[in-house]
């Protein structure tokens, strides 16, 4: 019997690829280079803030020394902390799939390789109330598609509900080829989504099982 749902956040709870966009651009220009278009973005998203910088980067000045990576990327840190919030919100169905979850004693969480400061605001700003627990980005947590977030994620559910939650219990959903691999990693099932950063054909070439085209179609493929 399914307990627990462990989402990824951007492209799955979340549309947050214009902040991302704006974010990444507004480095690449403070350091010299010119942006690259959103459908870029998109594609580089799903692998961490510093991948995502480091392609972007490569991609506009392919002769860049890592210093220069460097430096655009503390620039995208700084400012992306600062407006995460812009532009980015749920996407349409997730808040009233979430009040279902609750409805039915469901236990959440979120693990993102988002950095955690932006994780833990956007968690506090959008679903303080819907989802138990928002794991981020860190040093000492090792990035999806480790299986090391989600473990987090699992350790700190039960510590909250106070009982051993087993990965028996848990569901992976996320919409990206990163995701699908942390699922397997995590030996966890996935359900993958169709309405984030990744097209449904893509998802299935990369070994998607169940996909599903709206929030509320989840409920349909837990026990």
């Amino acid at each position: 019997m399914t307990t627990t749902i462990i989402f990824d956040l951007d492209g799955t709870l979340m549309n947050t690829l214009d902040d991302l966009h704006d974010s990444v651009s507004y480095a690449l220009r403070e350091a010299g280079l010119a942006p690259n278009p959103k459908q870029d973005t998109r594609r580089y998203l799903g692998n961490g803030v510093r991948n995502l910088v480091n392609r972007s980067v490569e991609q506009t000045c392919p002769t860049a020394d890592e210093a220069l990576k460097e430096r655009v990327f503390e620039i995208f840190r700084a400012y992306y902390v600062a407006h995460s919030m812009d532009k980015t919100a749920p996407y349409g169905g997730i808040p009233e799939m979430l009040k279902e979850c609750k409805k039915r004693g469901l236990f959440t969480a979120i693990v993102s390789n988002k950095l955690a400061p932006a994780v833990k605001d956007l968690h506090k700003a959008f679903f303080a109330d819907s989802i138990d627990v928002a794991i981020g980005e860190t040093p000492t947590v090792k990035r999806k598609p480790a299986p090391d977030m989600v473990d987090e994620a699992i350790r700190q559910l039960s510590l909250l509900h106070g009982r051993s939650i087993e990965k028996s219990e848990c569901v992976y959903v996320g919409d990206s080829e990163v995701d699908l691999q942390t699922a397997k990693n995590s030996d966890l099932p996935c359900i993958a989504v169709s309405w984030g950063f990744r097209d449904r054909d893509y998802l299935v070439e990369q070994g998607a099982k169940t996909i599903i085209d709206c929030p509320g179609e989840l409920f349909e493929h837990i026990l």
